[in-house]
């Protein structure tokens, strides 16, 4: 996404990520490759004037020694050393005076005394989760964790959450865009549905958009990041996690806003002003998720029917194999109000279903 929607700009990109990804399509180079190999990233960096990543399991030690001789590289190493591991992004948050739930670590969950705590909890691993993966609610100390280094947190008795796509400049310059409301699959606690506008009070959202600018301040990050929040029953903002990168929850930013967070990303890595962050049209992003039971090959049930849907932009991301609640793709419904557009997108979701050839009986 940030190549189709950059390419405009003139730039041309190199892109290493294994066999078969679907930004090789449309790179003008592609080294194949593992993201933690540090020849595939110096293969890389001699191909770029800036580098830049979309997720953060990479090799940091390889970047690190990239950057020290000289190669360009935005959100910096330091940076993405800090999000990889929830502790340390805890740690800022605290010392920085960014609000966020109570917490504690463990480094072997399995041998931690837990009759003294207080429950429910939330554990996190450190490292390596995404989408859900890596993380466990513990209801009461019989509850058995997970049996890696984590980090615990007081569940937060949840309204709604939140995020906020947040640019910053290789000068310094930021620009927010709007507060968005996130609604997410329970069972499995991935992201479903990203609303813009939040429906939240003018206080909230600028609370949000305060703490996201300090986040990334306290980071001296450069590019997009995606800045999540819990509002709880009380009203209160509180940071939950950062991604260094364009992230779902800003997706709807290329129907809806006047610059989308791919462009503003490369903007802001390669030192060009940031764009114009207006919401337009108020919008709903749902994402295509795998469906249980379901996988291999890709099949789609509801596609023509779905896009006679008005104002809706339909992206399928290229993966070759589906499997259960995995992110095959996105749709965003734009209108003139923000209820027609929930309107149009419910529907949109109860005809378009992402299908593998594979079905369980």
């Amino acid at each position: 996404m940030m190549i189709y929607r950059t390419k405009k700009l003139g730039f041309k990109f190199a892109v290493l990520d294994g066999k078969g990804a679907p930004a090789q399509f449309l790179a003008d180079f592609f080294a194949e490759g593992s993201l933690k190999d540090i020849k595939a990233l110096e293969k890389l960096a001699h191909f770029s004037d800036v580098m830049t990543y979309e997720i953060e399991h990479i090799n940091t030690d390889a970047l690190f020694d990239l950057q020290s001789r000289g190669f360009s590289m935005y959100p910096s190493p330091s940076v993405l050393s800090i999000i990889q591991d929830k502790l340390l992004q805890k740690e800022l948050f605290e010392k920085k005076g960014l609000p966020s739930a109570s917490f504690f670590a463990e480094d072997d969950p399995s041998k931690a005394d837990f009759s003294k705590r207080k429950f429910p909890l939330v554990q996190k691993a450190r490292k390596e989760g995404y989408d859900g993966r890596g993380v466990r609610i513990l209801k009461s100390a019989a509850d058995k964790p997970i049996s890696v280094p984590s980090i615990f947190e007081e569940l937060v008795d949840i309204d709604k959450e939140l995020a906020v796509m947040t640019a910053r400049g290789r000068d310094g310059s930021i620009a927010v865009f709007p507060v968005t409301e996130m609604a997410f699959n329970q069972d499995h606690n991935i992201c479903d549905t990203v609303i813009a506008p939040a429906r939240v009070d003018k206080k909230t959202e600028q609370s949000a958009c305060e703490i996201a600018v300090n986040v990334v301040k306290a980071l001296d990050g450069v590019g997009v990041f995606g800045v999540e929040f819990f509002l709880d029953k009380q009203g209160n903002v509180l940071l939950n996690e950062v991604a260094p990168r364009p992230h779902n929850s800003g997706h709807y930013t290329m129907e809806a806003c006047v610059t989308c967070q791919f462009e503003q990303h490369i903007r802001a890595i390669t030192g060009l002003p940031l764009g114009d962050t207006t919401l337009v049209n108020p919008s709903v992003m749902i994402n295509l998720l795998g469906q249980s039971g379901s996988s291999g090959a890709l099949l789609i049930n509801g596609y023509e029917e779905s896009l006679k849907v008005p104002g809706l932009s339909l992206h399928l991301y290229g993966k070759n194999e589906t499997r259960p609640f995995r992110k095959m793709g996105h749709f965003t419904v734009t209108s003139k109000t923000l209820d027609d557009a929930l309107l149009k997108a419910e529907y949109a979701r109860s005809i378009l279903k992402i299908n593998g050839e594979n079905q369980e009986k």
